[in-house]
């Protein structure tokens, strides 16, 4: 489940109030390192190619789950900067009801001003992360949306 309680708009704008705190990029900088040394490795048998997100300059994997109607997010990259923009990502898209996902665009990385911090590189990298946790959350609406009509 989700660790931050509340709603997706409440976790978007705890991102934002936390970046707040920080005078400067590089201890924004810091701060997402930080975040991506306390991430949870993804264990070995998810970093396949089945799981790779394509687009992105590190290696990421994403895996993607249902649980009572959530969806939880696993991610992990071989780069500790990456791994800390998925704890960004994690944080407000993981335990999440699909819908929730589809209609919450990534705007809170506008909000922090990392766009323009991010090579273009890393910047393409987070834009095909936020298309894995869309594409997971369509693929999951889906099977639900097909669910229902077949029990109905």
């Amino acid at each position: 489940m989700n660790d931050h309680a509340g709603s997706i708009e409440d976790a978007k704008q705890s991102i934002v109030d936390d970046f707040s705190l920080f005078d400067s990029w590089v201890d924004r900088y810091e701060y997402i390192v930080e975040l991506g040394k306390q991430l949870t490795d993804l264990p070995a048998d998810y970093r396949t190619d089945q799981y790779k997100v394509k687009g992105c300059q590190s290696q990421v994997w994403f895996r993607a789950r249902e649980e009572s109607g959530r969806i939880i997010f696993d991610a992990d990259s071989d780069a500790i900067i990456v791994r800390g923009l998925i704890a960004l990502l994690l944080r407000v898209y993981s335990g999440r009801l699909a819908a929730e996902i589809l209609a919450t665009p990534p705007d809170f990385f506008d909000a922090i001003e990392l766009g323009s911090h991010l090579s273009g590189n890393r910047a393409n990298g987070l834009a095909a992360m936020v298309n894995h946790i869309q594409a997971y959350a369509r693929s999951f609406g889906d099977a639900d949306s097909a669910a229902k009509i077949e029990t109905a």
